[in-house]
């Protein structure tokens, strides 16, 4: 039987997780500062999150429908068949949480709530209950042949698992020793490990990582969209999660690969808003005040190639201009020579 307890994350943690949450910690002070600035640009990408993350939240299980057709239920659209019911009550329950957060914890009742809201219009005898038999998680050879990859928590020891998940979780989140933000993917792979429903966890294990962001203070998560970035580097999140889950129920299993994993995808959230809010902010801007709005705008280094990848009309000449005139200005430092240089904002 498996014993959850993060107590663990106390004790000392590699040099590349430290490594990215001080660079994610860094990251979200410079969001907060640019959206005392830019609230329209920010209103602009809340908007395009919202849909990217209900559609890519669904995608990952298959469910799907056309691009306009997401919008539209996103907008307040009737759905029409089953797949756009799923996606409307996933799109409900994320916006539940945009507009809740501060009034929501994690408890047996809004992970109960969230189930109900996707599957309630598609399976109401299952929706928002815990599942009454056993599930297994497969795994298809590309011969059809299939196997069990995973045996999650038995069906009657669902309840008991799911409560002492959340107590490992309300009693690491006390101890000020142990970072939020690295309770957040322990807590989601023990879910996944209980597999508490016979269909719907995935999803609602997003809607969950979504919340504890919030709770932890990120907000991130309303402005770009976390389950797109889990959907596009999807076989990396899946990998992590396989080595993570060997030997769970010995209590034997590594979480250190899903954490840095989670660690990745959040990043890259931020790498997304940093892209996004450049190209919004740019659209009317000039060559070389384009360039330079790069330089001091982005909040991780950035390459020559990237910048030109960025403003593909701007000549490499007037680029390397750009680079010189605000180097000398001391606008701007050099982190790295010759081809692997890059570049940002000196203070």
């Amino acid at each position: 039987m498996h014993k959850y307890d993060y107590s663990f994350l106390k004790n000392k943690i590699p040099g590349n997780i430290v490594g990215l949450t001080d660079i994610i910690a860094d990251l979200k002070a410079r969001e907060e500062f640019r959206k005392l600035q830019y609230s329209e640009t920010f209103e602009s990408l809340r908007k395009k999150a919202v849909i990217e993350s209900v559609e890519g939240s669904n995608a990952i299980e298959g469910i799907v429908t056309t691009e306009a057709r997401i919008r539209d239920i996103v907008a307040g659209a009737a759905p029409i068949t089953h797949d756009e019911m799923e996606i409307s009550g996933y799109k409900d329950a994320l916006n539940l949480i945009h507009a809740n957060h501060d009034n929501m914890d994690i408890d047996e009742t809004i992970i109960l709530t969230f189930h109900r809201m996707i599957l309630g219009n598609t399976n109401l005898q299952e929706a928002g209950h815990y599942k009454k038999t056993n599930n297994f998680i497969m795994e298809y050879g590309p011969d059809g042949s299939r196997h069990v990859r995973f045996k999650p928590v038995l069906a009657k020891n669902v309840q008991a698992a799911m409560e002492q998940m959340l107590m490992a979780y309300y009693d690491a989140r006390q101890d000020s020793e142990i970072a939020p933000l690295l309770i957040i993917p322990c807590v989601i792979l023990d879910f996944l490990c209980i597999h508490p429903f016979l269909d719907g966890n995935g999803r609602v294990s997003r809607l969950l990582t979504v919340l504890l962001l919030y709770l932890s203070g990120y907000d991130i998560v309303r402005y770009i969209s976390l389950e797109g970035q889990i959907n596009k580097y999807k076989s990396g999140y899946y990998e992590a999660l396989k080595i993570s889950s060997e030997s769970w129920h010995e209590n034997e299993n590594d979480y250190i690969p899903f954490i840095i994993n989670f660690l990745q995808i959040l990043y890259r959230c931020f790498k997304d808003l940093d892209e996004a809010f450049t190209d919004i902010s740019l659209e009317k801007a000039g060559k070389s005040e384009r360039v330079e709005s790069i330089l001091l705008g982005t909040i991780v280094p950035i390459s020559k190639r990237e910048i030109m990848e960025k403003v593909p009309d701007i000549s490499v000449k007037t680029v390397e201009l750009v680079l010189s005139k605000m180097l000398k200005a001391n606008k701007i430092k050099k982190i790295g020579t010759y081809r692997d240089a890059r570049y940002m904002r000196s203070n």
